[in-house]
């Protein structure tokens, strides 16, 4: 018998290696995944070459509310390249036509002084901006390691449930959303709630149905700070 083998018996015995369909049904879901491999849908596609080549949209013949103009306008002064703003622009966009639809990056485009294929490849690189609709509220449960260890996975599975057809929500796992401290959480159109307990699963879904204030003593913007200053 050889070193190396006596070695390998010898770690075998202190460090026994899981089996492997052991080690897999550890992972309780597969992300879902994309044309590629991708977790982001459409990231890879095909240009359709039979279309004129973008053109900026014409501020006279393109109509843009008054408030969406006046919120990216603002945008645009918060950076050194007004293109920067391209984010929150059309995530303002999103908001009013509940995705970034056509008619949205059209707007956007026209304030911003770009083509609608600049903005268009911005959008369908972040998830968090749908260039498909998809329901204007948007429900993101956290599925990363803290959340994951405090049941993410069953959590997103109750709220899925609680769902009706016709209900204008869209809920999803989502990567990360920074707020282990409070696992397992969601964030319902920005405002962060948890940590979330399965009893309190149709009781948050009912009041984002009626557009009602998702949990409140359970949102992380309304807990109190040890700076007396940042508590109203």
């Amino acid at each position: 018998m050889s070193d190396e083998t006596k070695v390998a018996e010898v770690v075998g015995e202190i460090i026994p290696a899981p089996p492997r369909a052991q080690a897999i049904a550890a992972f309780k879901t597969e992300p879902p995944r994309y044309a590629g491999g991708s977790r982001v849908p459409g990231w890879d596609d095909p240009v359709d070459l039979t279309k004129d080549p973008a053109t900026i949209p014409d501020p006279a013949t393109t109509e843009v509310p008054a408030e969406l103009r006046a919120e990216i306008e603002d945008l645009m002064t918060r950076y050194p390249d007004p293109k920067s703003a391209s984010i929150p622009a059309l995530a303002a966009g999103q908001r009013l036509h509940g995705w970034c639809s056509p008619e949205a990056i059209e707007q956007v485009a026209c304030v911003m002084r770009v083509t609608p294929g600049y903005l268009i490849a911005v959008a369908s690189f972040y998830d968090m901006l749908d260039t498909k609709p998809v329901g204007r509220c948007r429900v993101y449960v956290c599925t990363n390691i803290s959340c994951s260890l405090n049941g993410a996975d069953e959590l997103l599975d109750a709220v899925k449930r609680e769902l009706r057809e016709g209900d204008d929500i869209h809920a999803r796992g989502f990567e990360c959303l920074g707020a282990c401290d409070i696992a397992p959480m969601a964030s319902i159109d920005g405002v962060y709630v948890g940590p979330i307990a399965l009893d309190e699963v149709p009781t948050l879904v009912d009041q984002i149905r009626k557009g009602e204030d998702p949990l409140p003593d359970k949102q992380l913007n309304k807990r109190r700070s040890v700076d007396p200053e940042a508590n109203g």
